[in-house]
């Protein structure tokens, strides 16, 4: 794994197997997203994806101030339109490649979680947020629409919610994010490591293929018909089959019985 500047990469062997932890590392700018910051975390979610021994990812971000305060400023305020795509594309590809991980994705939320964080967020499977977290999307407020990954919070919260927070920027709390399905959990500051360590004990004792291809039928769930989804499912129950995992965890239970 190559070294960063933006982000740190973790990895811990656990004994259910390896986990990897993606902190994002610009405490004194809130983990602003910068373009810099965008081509490290697609690569570095891109040399994941191909470890076939992963079996979690914990997305969080170093300072305690914010999981992601937006995108850069700085970078934001010299666009023009084809320097805006460019860079628009980019922090796209960037979450995308989160998105499209083999494993679950846990989202550590705790402080700000704004913009190009939200729809970072947006893409992790589980969310968990500290109790002072502010989540919200405050593009319309400097004179631009939320795009790319702002497309599935309609999908996460429902279309009320989510158009409340599109359409005026407003914040959502913690509890608010809970309600709404935005989180999953909410938890004490000093408490949500144990909420994510709850949720990769279940994932750790299931079926690593289980696990895989369930999650890749999730991402294919997204985007198919019923039908289709369905009989993707039947197809995926019986490759999942085509190996030793489901007697051997199966077994488990009729020993015990």
């Amino acid at each position: 794994m190559a070294d960063y500047e933006n982000i740190l990469v973790e990895r811990e062997q656990r004994p259910g197997g390896e986990i990897a932890r993606i902190i994002l590392n610009r405490p004194d700018k809130l983990n602003a997203m910068s373009t810099a910051m965008n081509l490290e975390l697609r690569q570095a979610a891109n040399e994941l994806s191909k470890d076939k021994d992963l079996r979690a990812v914990v997305l969080g971000a170093a300072g305690g101030k914010a999981f992601v305060g937006g995108a850069d400023i700085n970078e934001m305020s010299q666009l023009d339109a084809p320097s805006a795509r460019e860079f628009i594309t980019n922090l796209h590809l960037a979450i995308n490649e989160v998105r499209m991980l083999p494993v679950p994705v846990i989202g550590r939320i705790d402080g700000f979680c704004l913009g190009a964080g939200l729809e970072l967020a947006a893409v992790c499977d589980m969310r968990v947020a500290s109790e002072g977290t502010k989540l919200g999307m405050p593009e319309v407020r400097v004179g631009m629409p939320s795009v790319i990954e702002a497309v599935l919070l309609p999908r996460i919260m429902g279309w009320g919610k989510a158009a409340e927070i599109l359409l005026t920027g407003d914040m959502l709390d913690a509890q608010d994010a809970l309600i709404c399905g935005l989180v999953q959990k909410v938890t004490p500051k000093d408490r949500i490591d144990e909420q994510i360590d709850a949720w990769l004990g279940s994932i750790l004792s299931s079926g690593p293929q289980a696990v895989r291809i369930q999650k890749r039928l999730m991402r294919q769930w997204e985007n198919l018909p019923i039908d289709a989804a369905i009989r993707s499912a039947i197809d995926a129950f019986e490759e999942s089959h085509s190996g030793p995992e489901p007697k051997a965890y199966l077994s488990r239970f009729t020993r015990k019985g």
